[in-house]
């Protein structure tokens, strides 16, 4: 019995197809194209990695600088003078970062400052300190402090606690002038420590420190014939 064969091409897949890939043209691509396509498929998953590490890391400095640092304080809502009592309303919370060793009175103890005497002037915002409350801060040796009563446009509205100035005598109406006493002249350098305007005053107290002789003969001056000049802050008197 006779077979009939017939020769046919035989593939062999034991090589080519299995070690690499074809392009369209029945062509197999070279190693440096399949290097620059493995390229462009990882730099996208590159450049998503780096930007995925840099929001995380702005994330992080943000929530540090937001949170860190700053803690509950009670700060001053309205200015103050020496020697008058706190209340609630005097009061307002503020988050600040504070440095190490800085006094500050944290925003808790509200109930431990509301009732007690400023013991020196501030004016509003300024943060509240253990040292600001209590028994008013005497003057020094030979200083002492003078009250001014003062109508507008004989002080600067400017003017607050802490503010160099000088005291000048000015001469009041022709024949009723008074003279200050001899001893140092008709101008005394000075310190402001407190600024006070009463409800429904048309005046303004002033208070201020100066030399204890200043202060004295600043005292015996009659009302409206004083008026305030202010300095710089070198305190060229």
């Amino acid at each position: 019995m006779t077979t009939n064969t017939t020769n046919r091409p035989v593939t062999d897949h034991s090589a080519g197809p299995a070690d690499g890939l074809w392009v369209g043209d029945g062509t197999r691509p070279s190693a440096s194209r399949l290097r620059e396509g493995g390229r462009r498929r990882s730099v996208p998953y590159l450049l998503l990695g780096v930007l995925l590490v840099l929001a995380c890391a702005g994330g992080f400095v943000l929530v540090s600088i937001s949170s860190g640092d700053r803690q509950a304080v009670l700060a001053l809502a309205r200015d103050m003078s020496v020697g008058r009592v706190l209340t609630a309303q005097d009061l307002r919370q503020v988050n600040v970062a504070v440095d190490p060793g800085v006094a500050v009175v944290g925003a808790d103890r509200v109930a431990a400052v509301v009732g007690r005497p400023m013991a020196t002037s501030l004016s509003a915002g300024a943060l509240l300190t253990p040292d600001s409350v209590g028994g008013a801060v005497l003057p020094t040796a030979g200083q002492a402090i003078a009250a001014l009563a003062l109508k507008p446009g004989q002080f600067p509205p400017e003017i607050v606690a802490g503010t160099p100035v000088s005291v000048v005598f000015v001469s009041g109406q022709a024949g009723t002038a008074s003279s200050p006493s001899t001893d140092g002249g008709t101008v005394w350098p000075a310190v402001v420590t407190g600024v006070t305007t009463p409800v429904n005053e048309q005046t303004t107290v002033v208070s201020v420190q100066l030399t204890e002789a200043a202060a004295r003969q600043v005292a015996a001056v009659p009302a409206g014939q004083l008026a305030v000049v202010m300095l710089s802050s070198g305190g060229g008197r």
